[in-house]
């Protein structure tokens, strides 16, 4: 079955194996946090959407938010608390447990390909946003070219640090231009950018000479890409 999420659960022991199948995501999330501004004030919130096990909190713990957690499965929120999540909720990104308006930067990482209207998701993430409010997402394209390189390739290929099997269903990718579009009629125009890990940094990582991956920013958005906006007052 694809797109099961119940094997985040089962896998919840490498979200933060530097070999194992979760180890992208942190690269992924280094990239992300980029984007975050430092906390406007004492006590602004940070609500980070399908938090998984906590990859987000290394690199945002020092700009001054309270880091928010929502996740669907189990075990991944109790693995985030232990990696310095301050809260986290076990809740529905379709439906997210938050009031309007309440946070001052929403990041949304690698989840919108897993739910069946991301445009959706996106418009719930910009509706808990505050006036101001920063909003950072990454996703994959609905392109041919995403399902050879994050299903054919990365799925099926015995490496370390590939996708687990089955995770990811080409039919859920989301198109740029119509994310862009429902963003921006929920009052968050965002700014679209390709991401694409260093080849370099990654054959160095191969070879174990070196221990993380940089993800590079590129201008084709046709296999992962990365948005940000503001949400208008």
């Amino acid at each position: 079955m694809r797109n099961d999420p119940r094997q985040y659960d089962e896998l919840a022991h490498q979200w933060w194996d530097p070999r194992g199948h979760f180890v992208s995501l942190s690269w992924i999330a280094k990239a992300r946090a980029a984007q975050v501004p430092p906390a406007p004030r004492p006590g602004a919130v940070l609500v980070d959407v399908a938090c998984g096990g906590g990859l987000l909190h290394p690199h945002i713990e020092d700009k001054g938010y309270l880091h928010v957690g929502v996740d669907l499965s189990q075990e991944g929120p109790k693995v985030a608390r232990d990696h310095g999540v301050d809260h986290t909720v076990r809740g529905d990104i379709n439906h997210l447990p938050f009031a309007d308006g309440c946070a001052d930067v929403v990041v949304a990482g690698q989840c919108l390909e897993h739910v069946a209207d991301p445009y959706a998701v996106a418009v719930e993430c910009c509706r808990i946003l505050k006036p101001g409010g920063t909003f950072v997402l990454d996703t994959i394209a609905d392109t041919l070219l995403a399902r050879l390189f994050i299903i054919t390739v990365s799925e099926n290929l015995p490496l370390p640090g590939m996708a687990p099997k089955g995770c990811h269903d080409h039919r859920l990718f989301v198109n740029p231009d119509r994310l862009a579009r429902a963003c921006a009629a929920a009052g968050v125009p965002m700014k679209l950018r390709g991401l694409f890990p260093s080849v370099l940094d990654f054959m160095g990582w191969f070879l174990h000479l070196r221990g993380e991956v940089r993800m590079r920013p590129v201008r084709a958005t046709n296999v992962l890409y990365q948005a940000v906006g503001t949400k208008v007052a």
